[in-house]
């Protein structure tokens, strides 16, 4: 009999039910990681959304035979030792087709029409004292007509380019692989930067990608640009980012990550006071219906796996 254990099941709020074969479940609301081992110990299944499961943990739990990740991001798990030792991978794709689209969209418009600007100038009582009808202190862009370049071009950029369609958007797109949509213009990551109005990332964090965005990019970009980034944190350089926006080298960012989560104090993007900066919690993916769907998922894939059928390997 399987033993099955979450180790921080407090990160998905849906009903999760119980895989189809004869198990035994524990689970944790969360797990420090000096407690992953002893929580594991005996375990043929762990589940993990975010805790991670190192090699020297791997070390000490020979019963383990499957990493179940209930998320897209395996950086948490030694993908390296797991092949070694024969433990399976899997991880959820493309559960959050409609909650980051819908999340980057709200990030854009909130940085093109200065919406935090003027609901701070509302909440300080500045309308209310208005000789007119209404305030225009600062600067209101459309998306209409503006060019999005996605970095990045899998089920999210997809989805991302087709609302930007409904928007009235010209799509450009940098992607290792050949777009293939006839309304979309392919380029080069240097040229998609230096010519887009509103930059949206949507690729996973590697060796390679690490950075990809850091102080000599963002000089590239217009300075009307606005940078979306719901992907991962250490995608773009925090501190170049910080130092970019204060001296008006682009327009604004929308993001939902960071390169550590939760944040450590001095993260740079934490102290900025700019209306032109929006930072939400990393709930991009978080919609009531996107959690559910990944949850099923999630036991989908145990199920396969002990069915000997195993899905969505990494």
């Amino acid at each position: 009999m399987h033993k099955i254990v979450f180790l921080d099941r407090d990160s998905l709020i849906a009903d999760v039910r119980p895989p189809a074969f004869e198990h035994a479940w524990q689970d944790y609301p969360a797990t420090a990681q000096q407690d992953v081992v002893e929580r594991l110990r005996g375990a043929t299944v762990a589940i993990t959304n975010k805790v991670p499961i190192r090699a020297e943990a791997i070390a000490q739990l020979p019963d383990l035979k499957l990493v179940a990740v209930a998320a897209t991001g395996t950086d948490n798990v030694d993908l390296a030792v797991c092949r070694e030792r024969g433990i399976a991978v899997c991880n959820i794709r493309n559960y959050s087709v409609v909650s980051v689209p819908e999340h980057c969209f709200a990030l854009m418009l909130a940085v093109r029409r200065n919406l935090l600007a003027y609901a701070a100038d509302v909440a300080a009582g500045r309308w209310e004292s208005s000789t007119r009808f209404c305030l225009l202190d600062h600067p209101i862009g459309d998306l209409a007509g503006s060019r999005l370049g996605i970095v990045g071009y899998g089920a999210l950029g997809r989805r991302v380019a087709q609302i930007g369609r409904a928007f009235g958007m010209e799509i450009a797109v940098a992607s290792r692989s050949p777009v293939g949509d006839g309304d979309v213009v392919q380029l080069p990551l240097s040229e998609l930067l230096s010519t887009s109005d509103v930059i949206s990332l949507h690729l996973p964090l590697t060796g390679q990608t690490r950075h990809m965005i850091g102080a000599a990019e963002l000089a590239s970009m217009k300075k009307n640009a606005i940078l979306i980034n719901t992907a991962r944190g250490g995608l773009v350089d925090e501190a170049a980012l910080a130092e970019a926006l204060r001296n008006g080298v682009i327009a604004g960012a929308g993001f939902d990550v960071l390169s550590k989560e939760p944040p450590v104090p001095d993260n740079p993007l934490l102290k900025l006071n700019l209306p032109n900066f929006v930072l939400t919690p990393h709930v991009a993916w978080a919609s009531g219906g996107a959690m559910q769907t990944l949850a099923d998922m999630l036991v989908d894939n145990i199920d396969a796996w002990a069915a000997g059928t195993p899905t969505n390997l990494v």
